[in-house]
């Protein structure tokens, strides 16, 4: 090929895909940066690893809760705005359990069911944590997802299920409307002020070696991976190896098809809700003990990144929701190398307008349910 046809190429492309053309000339000087950034010694691989490790853990947070929400929507056909909601409240009665077992006898039950409202009781005193007080976190867990299964369903009775046949926008409108009664609910009840959670000093720790130096792993975390990593398996052998789970999967592809060959339908939307509910309950839990402080608004600060997950991994795909978690997870955390990291959270919308401009229907499209 002649220098002029290889020039007239160049040209041709720079023309047609501008957009990919800057998507790559950004990733390669980022690549170079980071590269001669290490081998400077101004970026720490162990800095790195840490940054990663925790981007991972933030990704299966925002994955596990992404899960219900891409459930409700696939099946039932509306953005759920209270699912952050639901995510606090989980978190706040996993945490009034966690309380109440740890404290029973030594503290004021009022005060250890309202989480130590106003200062009246501390968790770092009670010795929350998942090897000072296993049995409390268990139960914590447990209540956490339970309490958000009533609570969805409630609301679904009484709330979603009278205007169900109405447009989606009536019910995403609802669904506003109650995340902001469950917000200043949960504020009224347990107050606004952000509380201390865990024992944190208590937590086991292991400095796992990297190259110029080490990064912390704590029991917190491992209990993270375990729980979620369980959860996501069980929600895939129910799509995929259960009557049930199948019949979730065709009312998804075609709900009047799936009424027609005789699904219960009403029998999948509960059971939708109890799923998707329960793991964000759980979610909530598991992010509270990890980060070891809870406030009334955690979810709602959760939400758009969990909505990014699911637009990102295609939405209706559970297997979208955990990998659009993983990606806004690690973009949040990573990004600082690059950033000021009070810029992480813009960092992890632009990187999905990114990849939806080259896939607008997401990273798992095609795949709904299941």
């Amino acid at each position: 090929m002649s220098v002029s046809e290889t020039y007239v190429r160049y040209r041709q492309t720079l023309s047609e895909e501008p957009l990919a053309i800057g998507v790559l000339l950004v990733a390669l000087w980022m690549a170079w940066s980071l590269a001669s950034g290490l081998l400077s010694g101004g970026i720490q691989v162990s800095s790195l690893a840490s940054l990663i490790w925790d981007g991972l853990l933030r990704g299966l947070i925002i994955g596990l809760a992404g899960i219900g929400l891409s459930m409700t929507y696939s099946i039932l056909n509306f953005a759920n705005f209270a699912h952050g909601d639901y995510l606090t409240t989980g978190a706040f009665a996993g945490m009034a359990t966690s309380y109440l077992v740890a404290g029973i006898g030594e503290n004021s039950v009022g005060a250890l069911l309202l989480v130590g409202a106003g200062g009246s009781v501390f968790g770092g005193a009670l010795g929350i944590g998942v090897t000072t007080a296993p049995l409390a976190v268990v139960l914590g867990a447990l209540l956490a997802g339970i309490a958000t299964i009533a609570l969805a369903l409630v609301i679904d009775r009484f709330v979603y299920r009278p205007i169900r046949g109405e447009s989606g926008i009536a019910l995403l409108i609802t669904s506003i409307g109650v995340a902001f009664a469950l917000r200043y609910l949960l504020q009224f009840v347990f107050g606004a002020g952000v509380r201390g959670t865990t024992a944190a000093g208590s937590v086991p720790r292991v400095n796992v070696p990297a190259i110029d130096g080490t990064f912390r792993v704590t029991a917190h975390d491992i209990s993270l991976v375990v729980v979620a990593a369980g959860l996501m398996l069980g929600v895939h052998l129910l799509l995929q190896r259960t009557k049930l789970g199948k019949a979730m999967r065709a009312m998804s592809d075609n709900e009047d098809l799936a009424r027609i060959t005789g699904i219960p339908t009403e029998r999948v939307i509960r059971t939708t809700w109890i799923v998707g509910a329960g793991l964000t309950g759980v979610a909530g839990y598991m992010f509270v003990l990890w980060k070891g402080t809870l406030g009334f608004n955690d979810g709602w600060l959760l939400l758009l990144l969990v909505f990014a997950a699911v637009i990102l991994g295609g939405i209706g795909s559970i297997y979208g929701a955990i990998g659009g978690g993983i990606i806004i997870g690690l973009t949040a955390s990573v990004s600082v190398v690059w950033i000021p990291s009070e810029f992480g959270r813009a960092a992890a919308f632009l990187v999905m307008i990114v990849i939806l401009l080259f896939k607008p229907e997401g990273i798992f499209a095609g795949r709904t349910t299941a």
